[in-house]
């Protein structure tokens, strides 16, 4: 079975949205649930009409034969029918608590973790623990690292609320699968003519060693480029053979542009630089068609799983990475690849970072650079690495095969969103096992509808109004009232919006006609649920159509 998909356009890589791996990841996720689709239809969950024309207009872009359908939240009866919900982030705490309104076991929740280093990751992260979220819902690790993450985090949480509620504290879930972000690898192929082509518009020749760095272009968010480029300024020097560093992504702004032109120029001298624009498709394309050997070091807690070496692989391009998060998960040492060792500061020493980021006398690029700064490879490693790939052609070919071999067998699309669907088979049997549970299901007929901040308004605020509005309350037409008076006045911009239906307030007003009755009759006698009834009599007394008491 497949949930229905939360869906924002941030979420993807659209024009106008800048290249981030979390927006790449969502479209080829996309892409694959489309071509997953076991109806023939996919379901969209948003409370945006907007947001769910554009779900509608990519779907039908990548395969027409697919319906796409809008489930507008908060959709409870549909989530129910449908079985599950997959959320594009870990959110699961702020879902949990909306669920409460349809219950519990209405349907299982899936979240998915990208970067887990903003206070708002770690918050929702650490949601879980005290929020409603139960055992057959999942937040989905990408990387051995990111559920060492999640894991350290709600550990840290329980002991925290246990010390200051005075009890011990039992985390009832959610399931923690590592399921890796996937690729489309046909889509990164690249056959020896489309790699001449590329070459020759780049004007770089056949004794060119090309090493490809793909993503943001940025000091702080994916990887400080110094060492990337001091370790192929001094492969450079060693083999004495011509090297390119190709860069090909986006600048946020032009001040780093300029920043990253002077670094190429003072730090890899011995170096020739090519900057292709990574929201130009085909300059991005010639960018991966024309390379010989990837390179990515990256050092930085904004990375979780770091799809663009899967896209290297895809593409038959040897890696070399730094031993760094969900690298260690993706790229072989002397595989596929090379994965030199990193150096960070001791846990513990970056108290005085936190605090400084918790008091917002920091921000959070800012504490992303500070803690990039002081993460290091082994420079000499490094060398060695990068000196026997710029030596030895068969060397990167035979590295590159085995890692292309990798990427179609462990993570093409088609691979991983099969895990994603095994995922949500297991989801829906854990429910539907324990919700038949008797001392479950005794528990979950005990939860609370709603939980605060999002606690009905009117129990939240009844301590203000001198009466209510309730069944037993009388209501009496005021002379003069119609519906034709009803609909002039909520013609108005100022009161034209929450209004009950003209033809149930006529009904209502027809029965009025007779004399004063309850708000309970008036239910019963137009047959319309109480709770609306006493909404909508509340708001014609607002309206001067009715008098009440």
């Amino acid at each position: 079975m497949t949930p229905a998909i939360t869906f924002e356009p941030d979420s993807v890589a659209l024009a106008g949205n800048q290249m981030m791996g979390r927006r790449a990841a969502g479209s080829a996720f996309l892409r694959a649930a489309v071509a997953g689709a076991e109806d023939g239809s996919l379901a969209c969950y948003t409370p945006s009409r907007s947001s769910a024309e554009v779900f509608a207009q990519i779907v039908r872009t990548i395969n027409a034969a697919v319906t796409p359908r809008w489930v507008a939240a908060p959709g409870f009866a549909a989530l129910r029918s449908i079985g599950g919900l997959h959320l594009a982030d870990p959110r699961l705490g702020r879902a949990a608590r909306l669920r409460l309104r349809a219950r519990p076991d209405a349907y299982f929740l899936t979240g998915v973790t990208h970067t887990l280093s903003s206070s708002n990751a770690i918050a929702m992260i650490a949601d879980c623990v005290a929020g409603p979220v139960m055992p057959w819902d999942a937040l989905i690790c990408t990387s051995k690292a990111a559920r060492a993450v999640v894991e350290t985090v709600t550990r840290d949480e329980a002991h925290y609320l246990a010390w200051r509620l005075g009890t011990r504290i039992q985390v009832t879930g959610p399931m923690l699968p590592i399921i890796p972000l996937g690729v489309d690898t046909a889509r990164f192929a690249i056959d020896d003519d489309r790699r001449a082509a590329a070459r020759s518009r780049l004007a770089i020749g056949d004794d060119e060693t090309v090493f490809l760095f793909a993503g943001r272009l940025s000091f702080h968010g994916k990887a400080h480029p110094f060492e990337m480029l001091r370790g192929l300024d001094m492969a450079a020097q060693l083999t004495g053979q011509p090297v390119t560093l190709l860069l090909a992504g986006q600048f946020f702004n032009d001040a780093i542009a300029d920043a990253y032109r002077s670094a190429l120029a003072q730090f890899a001298p011995h170096v020739r630089p090519i900057i292709v624009d990574g929201a130009d498709d085909t300059a991005y394309g010639d960018g991966w068609a024309a390379a010989d050997a990837f390179v990515s070091l990256s050092d930085n807690i904004q990375e979780t799983f770091g799809i663009t070496p899967i896209e290297a692989m895809a593409a038959g391009l040897p890696v070399v990475v730094s031993d760094w998060d969900g690298y260690r998960d993706t790229v072989r040492d002397g595989v596929d690849g090379f994965r030199v060792p990193t150096w960070a500061p001791q846990p513990g020493s970056g108290f005085d970072v936190a605090a400084r980021y918790e008091a917002e006398a920091s921000t959070f690029d800012q504490q992303a650079s500070q803690t990039s700064t002081a993460v290091s490879v082994d420079m000499a490693v490094l060398v060695d690495r990068l000196a026997a790939l710029i030596r030895d052609p068969d060397l990167r070919r035979r590295l590159g095969t085995s890692g292309r071999e990798r990427a179609r067998a462990d993570y093409d699309w088609a691979v991983v969103y099969a895990q994603y669907r095994a995922l949500w088979a297991e989801q829906a049997a854990v429910r539907d096992r324990l919700s038949r549970d008797a001392a479950t299901a005794d528990r979950l007929s005990q939860a609370p509808r709603e939980t605060a901040p999002f606690r009905d308004p009117t129990a939240s605020f009844a301590s203000y109004p001198t009466h209510h509005v309730k069944p037993a309350t009388r209501v009496t037409l005021v002379d003069g009232a119609s519906v034709e008076l009803f609909e002039a006045l909520t013609a108005h911009v100022s009161l034209n919006r929450w209004n009950p239906p003209a033809d149930v307030t006529g009904a209502w007003i027809g029965a009025l006609r007779g004399g004063p009755r309850t708000v309970a009759d008036l239910a019963l006698a137009t047959r319309q649920e109480p709770a609306m009834t006493v909404d909508g009599i509340a708001r014609l007394a607002k309206l001067g159509i009715v008098r009440l008491g």
